[in-house]
């Protein structure tokens, strides 16, 4: 991923820079701001704007992203995620893992993503302002058509029938749930209402005297979970909200479970895919992420062939000339000249705020950002690619924070680059302790 050609708005909010500033000093990707950094993705914005404003107008796209480990995966999607939400979409990022969120189980993606679910105005779980909001909407639209006070529970009954009328074809028990909801808030029973929101957003093990008050039964179910999707799609629609991008990230951990649960997962990849083309979902964008094992392997994406032909783009050209709009597409990853880009960039940001601005950008400069990437990417056996979070973990917390707060620290006199083992991935360890490349689908990432 290019970061050269930075277009970092001119004046930047201390809180926003803070939150970007303080994950890069954990190592971790921001959950905001990634405009920020998102430098040389401008290849990629015209054609995912489009996507996006055709989802927002009632079409739904599919995208799979393909990258090594380190090539920026996390931080393309969640910048893209941002750009959804300016367009006031609705959010989630799940992801994927054998034990706490398998493929192929669709009610447990489903369940992920109304807990991760978060607006431009809400954080994590958002579901029960959205659904508050869907109720207040309908009212609001029963009055504007004439209802009376009194007529006003029995018109918002009707509307709720209409707009839920497509969804209980598949599945009737999401409507019946509000209606559960709504009474036990009309009845001021708050911990029944909360009970039947939960399960309404895919929890198990709700209490039976809730699920009976609502008039509901069971626990949600692989087919379920897609007419609740579908559900979940028209309550956001009505609420205000013109779409839901949802993140399906690392999917590649598919390649390292049971044979059964593997082809299961794949199907369920495949099952979505279909549904998507197929119009049933209007307003959502889905992403996948995975490494380019996973999407040509003979473990990932090849073992079925239906699948691997919807996914299939041609990735033999020079990456300069791939398809944005393709469903597949590239991230090639960092060179030492975009990492070191990236680092100059965030040294900016830093300098912008810091108690001696000219002093960090001297004392800091282009020279010793270059020679810092260098020397991160030779601790990762010479791997510039898998080098960004450590390299900006240290240029953050252990050059740009003592050059702020010490005035005679330098960083060429005071300062030489360790790297410990165990602040190092599994990946990154492996690549230090052996200078060779070592496969990112045979370890468990954590971003």
């Amino acid at each position: 991923m290019s970061t050269t050609g930075s277009k970092r708005p001119a004046q930047v909010s201390a809180a926003r820079r803070r939150i970007v500033i303080d994950a890069l000093r954990r190592g971790a990707v921001p959950e905001s701001g990634l405009d920020l950094l998102a430098t040389g993705l401008d290849r990629f914005e015209a054609a995912l704007d489009a996507e996006l404003d055709a989802v927002a107008s009632g079409g739904s796209v599919f995208k799979a992203v393909r990258g090594e480990y380190g090539s920026g995966k996390t931080f393309f999607t969640r910048w893209l995620g941002e750009r959804a939400k300016r367009r006031n979409f609705a959010v989630a990022e799940i992801q994927i893992s054998e034990n706490e969120t398998p493929l192929h189980k669709l009610e447990t993606v489903y369940r992920r993503l109304t807990e991760r679910l978060t607006t431009s105005s809400f954080p994590p779980s958002a579901l029960r302002p959205v659904v508050d909001a869907w109720f207040y909407a309908l009212e609001e639209d029963a009055l504007a058509s004439g209802a009376t006070e009194e007529e006003l529970p029995g018109e918002v009954e009707k509307l709720l029938v209409a707009r839920l009328a497509e969804v209980s074809r598949h599945a009737p028990s999401f409507a019946t749930a509000l209606r559960g909801y709504r009474a036990a808030l009309a009845n001021g029973d708050e911990a029944t209402a909360a009970a039947v929101l939960a399960w309404l957003g895919g929890q198990p093990h709700v209490a039976a005297s809730a699920r009976r008050a609502a008039g509901v039964r069971g626990d949600l179910d692989h087919f379920g979970a897609l007419g609740f999707l579908q559900g979940l799609l028209t309550v956001l629609r009505d609420s205000g909200h013109t779409g839901l991008f949802v993140v399906l990230d690392e999917v590649e951990t598919l390649q390292r479970v049971r044979s059964d649960a593997r082809d299961k997962a794949l199907n369920a990849l495949r099952q979505l895919i279909d549904e998507v083309h197929s119009g049933r979902f209007p307003g959502l964008y889905l992403v996948i992420t995975g490494t380019p094992a996973f999407y040509d392997g003979q473990q990932g994406v090849q073992r079925l062939a239906p699948l691997a032909q919807r996914l299939a783009t041609d990735f033999t050209t020079d990456p300069r000339f791939d398809n944005p709009r393709a469903v597949q597409i590239r991230l090639p990853g960092f060179t030492e000249e975009s990492l070191v880009g990236l680092g100059v960039t965030i040294r900016d940001l830093y300098a912008d705020a810091a108690t001696s601005p000219e002093r960090v950008r001297t004392v800091v400069d282009d020279a010793y950002v270059a020679d810092l990437a260098r020397a991160v990417g030779g601790a990762l056996g010479g791997k510039v690619g898998v080098a960004p979070r450590l390299f900006l973990k240290k240029l953050v917390g252990d050059v740009l924070d003592r050059v702020d707060q010490f005035d005679d620290f330098d960083p060429r006199q005071h300062y030489k680059l360790t790297v410990a083992s165990s602040e190092l991935t599994d990946v990154e360890r492996n690549l230090a302790a052996t200078g060779s490349s070592v496969s990112a689908d045979d370890i468990d990432l954590e971003l």
